[in-house]
């Protein structure tokens, strides 16, 4: 920042600066609508590091870092320097950054929705291809019929969850599934040197089984994701700290694998669409409670099932615990009516359901793209 602006609207205006200044000249060729999506994008950044430290959030704050250009692996657009074709199967770039026209390739057909609804146009580049994403202003509401029933879902690394109704999701354990395939083209790679075409290949082959695997994992969490919202009218979930969690170094690998975060992000974007009540409970207490009589029982790790001295209940551990989220998240409910920790009128997530589950193959043609 360097003192240039104080605020985003000040940083906004410092594109204009940059542009003029010939040790930047690819700034220049940006449509100006791109050049202050991105001094949004880097002001959210900035904001919520002050925002972390004025919070206290243990741990790292988020500082912003500096990326090179040819790092920077999207560019954003609002709605200008772009247009579409009659037949909506084209889009074309105006600006003098000289991208052109392309052709678009997927499911989704952009003919039902006006060209006013499409607010910005994002360019992604991955390893299997370029993608293209439209942000549509449309509200989305679908309709199910009651269902009667209150869920709680307590995340676990052995399973995946257990509900209050005792029932339990396995864990897929994706990454472990396709460890041995990983190493091997990570070996693959590490023996071409620097430089040569065949590491270029190497790379993008390692990078397509980690993309395949990313796909898979959000394709699981999605669908998961669904079912659960479909079969209850409200919903509880732990809350769990992923980030400060990975910390343990023995079980970070398998945290991560799990994928919590993306299963909660879309159990709230569903709950949204759905009109389902999703309520976030705080972790603490939730294992050392007994769902029976609310005293508590310590337990280890190890210790897998509850077994309470003072009114002699015993349950599995992860079954407890999901009971004790439903009251709470109950009585969160009940307490704030829709406020603070419920999720189903907040609308924050920036998902976007094609994505749900890639059924295109990614384009061979270096000036074909997928939306």
């Amino acid at each position: 920042m360097d003192g240039h602006a104080k605020n985003g609207y000040d940083l906004n205006k410092y594109t204009k600066v940059l542009s003029d200044n010939p040790a930047f000249p690819w700034v220049s060729k940006l449509n100006s609508s791109a050049r202050q999506a991105m001094a949004e994008r880097a002001w959210a950044a900035i904001s919520r590091f002050f925002e972390n430290c004025k919070n206290k959030v243990p741990f790292k704050k988020g500082f912003p870092r500096f990326r090179k250009l040819q790092n920077r692996a999207s560019v954003e657009y609002k709605q200008s320097g772009w247009s579409l074709s009659q037949c909506r199967q084209y889009i074309t770039f105006t600006d003098k950054f000289g991208i052109g026209t392309m052709k678009l390739r997927g499911t989704r057909d952009l003919n039902y929705y006006q060209l006013k609804q499409i607010k910005r146009v994002r360019i992604v580049r991955r390893v299997d291809g370029i993608y293209v994403q439209f942000c549509i202003d449309h509200e989305r509401k679908e309709q199910l019929e009651p269902t009667g029933k209150s869920l709680a879902l307590d995340l676990g690394l052995t399973h995946f969850y257990t509900d209050s109704d005792g029932n339990k999701v396995e864990n897929p354990r994706l990454l472990r599934k396709s460890e041995k395939t990983l190493k091997k083209a990570q070996r693959r790679l590490s023996r071409c040197a620097k430089g040569s075409k065949n590491r270029a290949k190497a790379r993008i082959r390692l990078g397509k089984k980690h993309l395949k695997l990313q796909h898979q994992r959000k394709d699981w969490c999605v669908k998961l994701a669904l079912c659960v919202i479909m079969s209850a009218d409200i919903v509880a979930y732990e809350d769990l700290q992923v980030r400060n969690m990975v910390r343990n170094h023995k079980l970070a690998k398998s945290i991560s694998d799990a994928g919590w975060s993306i299963f909660t992000q879309w159990l709230e974007y569903f709950g949204k669409v759905y009109g389902r009540v999703v309520v976030a409970v705080p972790p603490a207490y939730t294992t050392i409670d007994c769902s029976n009589c609310g005293q508590q029982v310590h337990k280890t790790l190890t210790t897998r099932t509850h077994h309470c001295p003072h009114c002699s209940y015993t349950a599995c551990r992860d079954w407890n615990a999901s009971r004790n989220i439903l009251n709470k998240g109950l009585e969160l409910f009940r307490n704030t009516d829709g406020q603070s920790g419920i999720y189903y009128a907040s609308g924050e997530s920036d998902l976007c359901l094609y994505k749900a589950t890639s059924t295109s193959k990614s384009s061979r043609r270096k000036r074909k793209i997928q939306q």
